[in-house]
């Protein structure tokens, strides 16, 4: 299977199960999490992950608001659909993140 063949929904329910986090939506082929982080330090991470996503050749979607960033991910190339590739980049995504998560909830 290559990285950008489709991954049947048993496999993406499998492999979310042990990602902290990570939700596949409801109403499409697509799988997201939200990470709380201070706006500028979203920022400089996003630029991190940009790296990334560029070598993986991924586009994820991201969304920036105070105090959170979300990425969600799905392989347009793949018709929109849930792919190797999007767990590769999630692996990535993760990576970077952790230096940057807010761990102190009462902020």
């Amino acid at each position: 299977m290559g990285l950008r063949d489709p991954l049947p929904a048993d496999e993406v329910t499998r492999r979310l199960a042990a990602l902290d986090g990570w939700v596949k939506a409801t109403d499409r082929e697509e799988i997201h999490k939200t990470f709380p982080v201070e706006y500028y330090a979203a920022i400089e991470a996003l630029g991190a992950v940009a790296e990334s996503a560029k070598e993986l050749e991924h586009h994820p979607d991201v969304e920036l608001h105070w105090g959170e960033l979300t990425f969600s991910l799905t392989t347009y190339s793949a018709g929109q659909r849930i792919t190797e590739l999007d767990f590769r980049l999630v692996d990535r995504i993760e990576s970077v993140l952790a230096g940057y998560v807010q761990t102190d909830a009462a902020g």
